[in-house]
């Protein structure tokens, strides 16, 4: 079988810390969201074969099907309660044997080593390959649709399906697992590029005016020298960083 690796988004608006953050304007000017500057990103990536949004029901999640209409991409809809189950249907709606997944908030992924590690995942067969220890935000998976099936069926809890890919990594003994540890000058638990916060999207937005050149394909190696530079804009999301650094996914039981 011919392998197809498909970008799958899980795509809802809630959160009391802030709402809608997938739908915030990065660059306000030209009203580009930060989900639409993630997939233009993605778009540019050659092992990618599709894109698509697993929409949770609701009506107030109606504007990602306009997304979707407006960058010709697929799209479903499932629960919100369960999205791994969304990432399931996204794979199957396009045929794919394997999913890239990466969250709909994260503006920058290091999207640099998407298709080599796409390769290396093919050539072992591998159930799931991790970006592990990058700047969070900027990291991605790729995982079978075989597996995440697997572990659909074992979920046994909301939580476990909102982390998608914990069950693999706890049973990680159970799957054949490519680990790739981030290239050492991206681990830096001082800095975050995703969108959780007012603090959070206010930082991404001045990266973005900053290097709008470069404009869906930023370099990560400026962004840090640039944040490097200003301690001020590190600061602005220092709590948060920790904070998230401290919940991120645990390998083993």
């Amino acid at each position: 079988m011919k392998k197809k690796l498909v970008l799958a988004l899980a795509c809802r608006n809630s959160g009391t810390r802030l709402y809608g953050k997938s739908v915030q304007y990065i660059n306000i000017d030209k009203k580009v969201t930060i989900l639409e500057q993630l997939i233009n990103c993605i778009k540019k990536i050659d092992s990618v074969s599709d894109i698509v949004l697993g929409i949770s029901y609701g009506d107030e999640n109606k504007i990602y099907k306009k997304i979707a209409k407006k960058k010709s991409l697929k799209f479903v809809y499932g629960k919100e309660s369960d999205p791994l189950g969304r990432l399931i249907q996204c794979g199957k709606k396009t045929k794919a044997t394997d999913i890239l997944r990466i969250t709909s908030e994260c503006p920058f992924p290091y999207f640099n080593l998407i298709n080599k590690y796409w390769e290396i995942h093919k050539k072992t067969s591998a159930d799931a390959t991790f970006l592990e220890d990058i700047i969070g935000g900027c990291g991605f998976e790729i995982i079978s649709l075989s597996s995440l099936v697997l572990s659909h069926k074992k979920c046994k809890t909301t939580k476990q399906s909102e982390f998608s890919t914990s069950y693999i990594r706890k049973n990680y003994k159970k799957f054949n697992i490519n680990k790739f540890l981030t290239p050492r000058k991206f681990y830096r638990k001082d800095l975050r590029l995703t969108v959780d916060y007012p603090e959070d999207l206010a930082l991404c937005r001045i990266i973005y005016k900053k290097f709008i050149k470069d404009a869906p394909l930023f370099r990560l190696e400026k962004i840090v020298k640039f944040l490097d530079k200003n301690p001020n804009l590190k600061n602005m999301v220092k709590p948060y960083a920790k904070r998230g650094y401290s919940t991120m996914y645990k390998w083993g039981k």
